[in-house]
């Protein structure tokens, strides 16, 4: 995912501090504040990849229970709020235009293959995400050429070889590590910063100011000043 912006702002969940997180409703309401990117999870259930990112259904849907309790046809009958229906992954790519980047996050196993298979056939610009190293090695040996990036919460002395070995693109890192020198070593390593969650304007400032590549935001409403200055030409 590389962007001809400056600084991308990036949906989180869609526009989780707007709408229900993961839905349909909220990927269309990040779309309609100008985001450069949005980013979203992916679980695999029976044969087919759904947009959730708890391994319950408890806090973002009507439902009780952890995913794999479910068919697809049972959590396809769950409200994820205000109405809308746990989307797949197919009817994600195909709601958002292929100017706007797409950001997978693999969160359940076995999704690398399929989430490869399906990603191939859409022109978005992309990039594949997840906590889950080992899922993430898999996504790479499946050979899209899709760029990836690590995720961490917290920093790894080895996060940056980590991120070699798997030939990323990008090293995503939670706010709360996003440190001037930790920055300045992701991006003289070579690789793109992406900063998650941020819904501080200040703060957003402060990261651009330290070459952060983008953010995740749940409130892209609240950076016009970014998305509307920095509109991503057709590709």
């Amino acid at each position: 995912m590389s962007l001809s912006v400056d600084f991308s702002i990036i949906g989180h969940r869609g526009a989780a501090g707007m709408a229900p997180e993961n839905t349909l409703c909220g990927f269309q309401c990040a779309l309609d504040e100008h985001v450069h990117a949005v980013e979203f999870d992916i679980q695999r259930i029976d044969n087919e990849l759904v947009v959730i990112h708890d391994n319950t259904v408890d806090r973002t849907t009507n439902g009780n229970g952890t995913i794999t309790d479910f068919s697809f046809e049972r959590i396809r009958e769950l409200d994820a709020g205000d109405g809308e229906r746990i989307p797949t992954l197919r009817e994600v790519l195909e709601l958002i235009p292929a100017t706007v980047a797409v950001n997978v996050e693999l969160k359940g196993t076995n999704t690398a293959s399929a989430a490869a298979d399906l990603l191939r056939q859409y022109d978005h610009q992309q990039l594949v995400s997840s906590f889950d190293h080992a899922e993430l090695r898999q996504f790479v040996a499946e050979g899209s050429g899709i760029p990836v990036a690590p995720l961490f919460g917290r920093w790894r002395e080895d996060g940056l070889e980590v991120a070699a070995a798997l030939k990323a693109h990008a090293v995503n890192v939670s706010d709360r590590i996003a440190i001037p020198q930790r920055v300045a070593d992701i991006l003289n390593a070579g690789f793109a910063c992406y900063v998650f969650t941020v819904n501080d304007v200040q703060r957003a400032n402060d990261l651009k100011e330290m070459g952060v590549t983008g953010i995740f935001t749940d409130r892209p409403d609240l950076f016009a000043e970014f998305t509307r200055s920095q509109r991503v030409p057709n590709p």
